[in-house]
C-alpha cells in the first residue's frame, strides 16, 4: 500500500508540502508580526521607567513612583496566561493564522489608546486606572501572539533547520524592543524635558497604528500551517478542550517549558527595564545613556538570536540553552559594577554583552518549547509554558529589583536573585530531552 493510500484510508488529510518560498513567507510574516507585537508590549516597559511614574503617579518619590508604574506594567504579564488559554484553545481548534491576525488587533489597539490617555493632573485617579486596564488588554493580546508566531515558523520548517527559522522569529522580540527604545530615544533627544513629558512620549504609542497595518498586510498573505491542517484533518479532528488535554497528557512538559523560560524572562527585564530606572533615578544619568544602552542590547539580541539558534541545530538545544542560563546568571555580578561606572560606553557594553549571552536562551527557546508538544495541543501547551512564568518572572522582576535595592542599598542581592532564576532554567535544561532534528511525526508519535 502506498503512503498516499494509507493516508486516505486513515481519514487523514495529506500533508501539503511547503516550498522554500512558502517557508520564507511564513517566517517573514511571523517575524514582522512578532516585532510589532513586542514593540507594543516593550514600549510600555521603557515608558514606565521614564514617563509613567511622573505622569500617572506624580505624588511619589522617584523610586516609589517607579515601583507603582512597574506595578501597572506587571499587570500586563498577569494577563498573559489568560491570553494563552483563550488563544491557545482556538489556535488548536481553528488554526494559527486567524489567531495571529486577532492578536495584532488586540495589542495594537490597546497601545494606540495608551498614547491618547490623559495624565493624572488632568483626570486624577482615572488616569492610572485607564492605564492599568489598557495594560491588561496588551498582556492578553501578547499571551496569544508568541506561540502562534513560533508555530507558524516551526510547522513550516524542515526539522534540521527548525531552530534557525524559529530563531528569526525570536529575534523579532529584540527588534521590537530596539524599535521602541529607538523611537523614544529620538523623541527624548530632540525635545525639551517638558515637551517630551507633554506629548513626545505619545508619538511611539500612536505610531503603533501604522505598524498594525503593515503586520496585517504581511500576515494576510500567509497560508495556514500545513502541519496543523494535516493534524486536524484526520478522523479525530481537533480536541474539544486542547488546554485540558495539554495539561492532562503533557503537564510535565508545560512545567519544564515554564522552568526553561523563567531565568530568561527575569534576567532580560532586570538588564533592560530595571536598569533604565537604575541609571536615571539612582545614578542620575541622562535618559539617553539608558536608552542607548538598551538599544545596544537590542542590536545584540536581534543579530545573535538566529546565530545561537543555528548553533542549536548543529550541537543541540540543551548545550546552547544551558550555556545561556549559566552565563547570564554569572554575568549579573559583573554587570552592575560596570553600570555603576557611569560611563555611557561601559553601560552600553554591559547591556550588550548581557543580552548577547541571554540570546543563547532566547534564540533556541521557540523551537525548544514547540518541540515539547504534539501538534494537536501545541498552541495550548507552548503558550502556557511561555506565559505562566510571566506571573512571577518578568512581571515582578523590576519591582523585586527596586525593592531589593531600597532594602539593602546594594545590587548584589539583585544579581543573586537573577542567578537563582537562571539556576532553575539550567536545571530544566539538564532534565529536558534533546529535541533537535526531530520531525513533528516523531514528536506526535
Amino acid at each position: 500500500m502506498t503512503g498516499d493510500a494509507a493516508v486516505l484510508l486513515s481519514g487523514a488529510r495529506p500533508l501539503r508540502i511547503a516550498t522554500l518560498g512558502d517557508r520564507r513567507r511564513a517566517v517573514l510574516g511571523a517575524a514582522i508580526g512578532t516585532t510589532i507585537e513586542w514593540y507594543d508590549f516593550l514600549l510600555y516597559a521603557t515608558a514606565a521607567a521614564l514617563v509613567f511614574n511622573k505622569l500617572f503617579f506624580p505624588r511619589q518619590d522617584p523610586l516609589t513612583g517607579a515601583m507603582l508604574a512597574f506595578s501597572t506594567y506587571a499587570l500586563g504579564f498577569m494577563a498573559r496566561p489568560l491570553g494563552a488559554v483563550v488563544f491557545g484553545h482556538f489556535g488548536d481548534r481553528i488554526g494559527r493564522k486567524k489567531l495571529l491576525m486577532a492578536s495584532l488587533f488586540v495589542m495594537g489597539g490597546a497601545t494606540f489608546a495608551i498614547g491618547l490617555l490623559p495624565s493624572f493632573n488632568t483626570v486624577g485617579v482615572w488616569a492610572p486606572i485607564m492605564l492599568t486596564l489598557l495594560r491588561l488588554v496588551q498582556g492578553f493580546g501578547l499571551g496569544g501572539e508568541w506561540a502562534g508566531a513560533i508555530l507558524m515558523a516551526a510547522e513550516y520548517s524542515d526539522a534540521p533547520r527548525r531552530g534557525f527559522w524559529c530563531g528569526l522569529v525570536q529575534a523579532g522580540g529584540a527588534a521590537g524592543n530596539l524599535l521602541a527604545t529607538g523611537i523614544l530615544a529620538i523623541m527624548a533627544a530632540t525635545q525639551t524635558n517638558e515637551a517630551f513629558l507633554s506629548w513626545g512620549w505619545r508619538v511611539p504609542f500612536l505610531f503603533s497604528a501604522a505598524l498594525i497595518g503593515v503586520g496585517l498586510w504581511v500576515r494576510f498573505s500567509i497560508a495556514e500551517s500545513p502541519v496543523f491542517e494535516q493534524a486536524i484533518g484526520g478522523a479525530d479532528g481537533p480536541h474539544r478542550a486542547p488546554i485540558v488535554e495539554a495539561l492532562r497528557t503533557k503537564g510535565g512538559s508545560v512545567a519544564l517549558g515554564a522552568a526553561l523560560k523563567l531565568g530568561e524572562n527575569i534576567s532580560y527585564y532586570v538588564m533592560t527595564a530595571f536598569t533604565i530606572t537604575y541609571v536615571t533615578e539612582v545614578l542620575k544619568l541622562p535618559r539617553s545613556v539608558a536608552l542607548n544602552g538598551v538599544m545596544a542590547g537590542g542590536v545584540a539580541g536581534a543579530v545573535s538570536m538566529p546565530l545561537w539558534s543555528w548553533l542549536s541545530d548543529k550541537i543541540g538545544r540543551k548545550p546552547v540553552y544551558g550555556f545561556g542560563a549559566l552565563g547570564v546568571g554569572l554575568w549579573l555580578f559583573v554587570f552592575f559594577p560596570l553600570v555603576r561606572t557611569g560611563s555611557p560606553t561601559v553601560i552600553a557594553l554591559a547591556i550588550l554583552v548581557g543580552v548577547l549571552i541571554h540570546s543563547a536562551m532566547n534564540g533556541p527557546q521557540g523551537a525548544f518549547i514547540a518541540e515539547l508538544f504534539p501538534t494537536r495541543v501545541r498552541y495550548s501547551g507552548a503558550s502556557l509554558s511561555y506565559q505562566l512564568p510571566a506571573i512571577v518572572g518578568g512581571s515582578l522582576a523590576p519591582i523585586i529589583s527596586i525593592g531589593l535595592l531600597r532594602a539593602t542599598g546594594s545590587t548584589v542581592p539583585i544579581a543573586i536573585y537573577v542567578l537563582v532564576a537562571c539556576g532553575v532554567s539550567f536545571v530544566a535544561t539538564l532534565l529536558a530531552k534533546e529535541t533537535k532534528g526531530k520531525t513533528f511525526p516523531e514528536i506526535d508519535g
